[in-house]
């Protein structure tokens, strides 16, 4: 096989929702999936041991981070992300532009690439299309991400035409800098909160897809509103090639979950599930809770009444609540667990109700019940 294969396998006959596979070479990925995110080389407090368990089959590295600390040189020394974390299911990585531009200080952008300033150290580092290539190849990721430069809500029209001119510039020079005919490429749509420039960023992508196996939607979760960011969605997935993976950046939330894949797309990813267990916050099928308030003192059930990961069967509210109250790391990881394990396993019931044709009815039932309003 090469880089990547894609194979669609069920649409919905009501909504643009689909279920596909993804294989690659560390393994398959059923779609629509949601990808833990693990930052630097690890998702926060979890084992690659707990991650299978449940059930996560991809994961994200982050080029930023980990170009900065430890460094891809030392990575590819260890054999890879793959090895180095011991991790042997498929990884994706991100191109580090996102964290260029959110986490980096005094950003010069040019023609070349971007200046910044590192949170870590204060010292200056540069990346272009073609280091992040080269920090992604030295990663061995499965699935490599296009350096793009990510344009906020409140930027004009103006500044998000020039840029969307020179993201796909770069992603040319990230064509030619991509060598490692094992590692798939994923090129990004972006055009801001106007639908004529993500039209056109489809298009004048499309031109390229021979070389492009992939294709992300960014730009999006970034400040927006709920409304622009579905109707954006909407607007420019379907677009997009039906022979090749689709992915929505930085999405984590249960609504937006579902509305990615109702817009049809494959994959989505964000650090929320486990961020948020840090703080003690816990996704149940009713809703969200916040562990640490009082009324769950004595509450001596499970964290959610109907889920049967490690934690839920196993430890109760009133624990779990003691734990994070007192700042135990133990109670941020089972969290982790338990928010990463609803996240995998509603995909899972999610691709299930669009192979029976059953998916928007099973959108409805899932808002009423976890408290989002009766008319999304």
């Amino acid at each position: 096989m090469g880089a990547l294969e894609f194979e669609l396998i069920k649409k919905d006959n009501k909504s643009n929702a689909r279920v596909g596979k993804i294989t690659t070479p560390h393994g398959e990925i059923n779609t629509p999936i949601f990808m833990p995110v693990g930052t630097r080389a690890t998702v926060k407090t979890m084992t690659v041991e707990e991650l299978k368990e449940l059930g996560a089959e991809i994961i994200l590295g982050n080029t930023y981070h980990l170009f900065l600390r430890p460094g891809d040189e030392l990575v590819a020394k260890a054999g890879g992300l793959h090895k180095f974390m011991n991790w042997d299911r498929p990884i994706l990585t991100d191109s580090g532009g996102f964290q260029v531009f959110s986490l980096g200080h005094i950003n010069k952008i040019e023609e070349e690439g971007v200046t910044f300033k590192s949170h870590y150290d204060g010292s200056y580092q540069f990346i272009s299309p073609e280091i992040s290539m080269k920090i992604q190849q030295n990663l061995g990721a499965d699935i490599m991400m296009a350096f793009d430069e990510c344009v906020y809500p409140e930027a004009t029209k103006e500044y998000v035409a020039e840029s969307l001119e020179m993201t796909l510039r770069w992603l040319d020079r990230c064509i030619k800098a991509h060598t490692n005919e094992n590692q798939a490429l994923f090129a990004i749509i972006q055009g801001g909160l106007f639908k004529d420039l993500r039209t056109k960023s489809v298009q004048e992508t499309l031109k390229r897809d021979k070389d492009i196996d992939g294709y992300a939607i960014g730009g999006l979760s970034v400040g927006e509103t709920r409304e622009e960011m579905i109707e954006l969605l909407r607007h420019t997935t379907p677009q997009l090639p039906e022979h090749k993976p689709r992915y929505n950046m930085g999405v984590g939330t249960p609504d937006y979950l579902f509305e990615s894949v109702e817009a049809g797309i494959d994959m989505a990813d964000c650090v929320l599930p486990t961020r948020i267990a840090r703080n003690g916050a816990a996704m149940t099928s009713e809703g969200q809770l916040n562990i640490r308030n009082a009324k769950y003192k004595e509450d001596f059930t499970p964290v959610d009444h109907e889920c049967d990961c490690y934690t839920c069967k196993n430890y109760t509210r009133a624990y779990v609540r003691h734990l994070i109250n007192v700042n135990e790391v133990l109670g941020m990881r089972l969290l982790s667990y338990h928010n990463l394990y609803f996240l995998t396993h509603l995909m899972e019931k999610i691709r299930e109700s669009i192979m029976e044709d059953r998916f928007l009815e099973f959108k409805h039932e899932f808002y009423v019940k976890y408290g989002y309003s009766k008319e999304d």
